[in-house]
């Protein structure tokens, strides 16, 4: 009988984490259409970062003096 109940409150905490995320998820759509959801605002310029590596510093180089991760240096190159 213990684990029908374990069973049954687990099943009710799994619902209502769907629940919580698709209220989260139709939030953020909201603000999207709103021009109120804007994201994070970016640390580091990307143009700093391709003239630092037109400049011969190494991708793990300009990440660590940047204070930023190699794939923020990958994605702004990929731009």
């Amino acid at each position: 009988m213990g684990r029908m109940v374990t069973t049954v409150l687990g099943m009710v905490a799994d619902m209502e984490l769907k629940f919580i995320k698709d209220r989260q998820r139709a939030g953020i759509e909201l603000a999207k259409t709103k021009g109120t959801y804007k994201g994070r605002q970016k640390s580091v310029d990307d143009a700093d970062i391709r003239k630092r590596i037109e400049n011969r510093e190494t991708k793990a180089q300009v990440a660590r003096e940047l204070g930023a991760s190699r794939m923020t240096v990958y994605r702004a190159l990929n731009k």
